[in-house]
């Protein structure tokens, strides 16, 4: 049977009275702030040291990211994260996030570049009539090496039809590759 009789201790802190009066973020928030600075710097790990060496900032900044890349030890790597967010708390953020997000659209772009590719390559295997719509629609393509091509990669797809993958085949795909877009020309 519990006693009683104890009299209650009063709650460390201030009083809550006194909470009411905050007016800053809250503690919650500053680590929601932090986490996402430390997120931010992890994806710029993920950048090419070439996108990293073109976006303006801190030196300290640039020379963490540059030592987190060498670490492969998990608990190193993640105090060097800790200590990428610390410095990334010092500097503006928002031009970092910009960079970041220009490279992943870029990539997004030459991935859907890269699908668009394939399903034209698809069309131009299946019929002759997108042959001459492609032909039409560029008209600097060297008509005679794009034939030429898709004969070769024909004659890979009828030998074997399971693997699609003959020498003609990815050479077709390259040609595509190098051709301009319709908008660029």
């Amino acid at each position: 049977m519990p006693n009683n009789d104890r009299p209650r201790r009063a709650r460390p802190g201030p009083p809550s009275h006194e909470l009411d009066d905050y007016e800053g973020p809250s503690r919650s928030q500053l680590k929601r702030e932090a986490d996402a600075l430390q997120k931010l710097g992890q994806e710029l790990l993920e950048l090419p040291d070439s996108r990293l060496d073109a976006i303006g900032m801190d030196e300290a900044l640039r020379q963490a990211l540059r030592e987190a890349k060498k670490i492969t030890a998990h608990g190193g790597r993640k105090r060097q994260l800790q200590y990428i967010g610390k410095l990334m708390r010092q500097v503006d953020a928002d031009p970092l996030a910009e960079a970041v997000a220009a490279f992943k659209l870029g990539h997004a772009h030459d991935q859907l570049r890269l699908h668009r590719l394939e399903a034209l390559r698809e069309e131009l295997l299946a019929s002759d009539d997108a042959l001459q719509r492609y032909i039409s629609e560029h008209p600097g393509v060297d008509v005679q090496q794009l034939r030429s091509l898709l004969r070769s990669a024909r004659k890979d797809a009828a030998a074997n039809p399971e693997a699609r993958s003959g020498r003609g085949f990815r050479e077709l795909f390259q040609f595509l590759k190098a051709q301009p877009e319709p908008s660029d020309a």
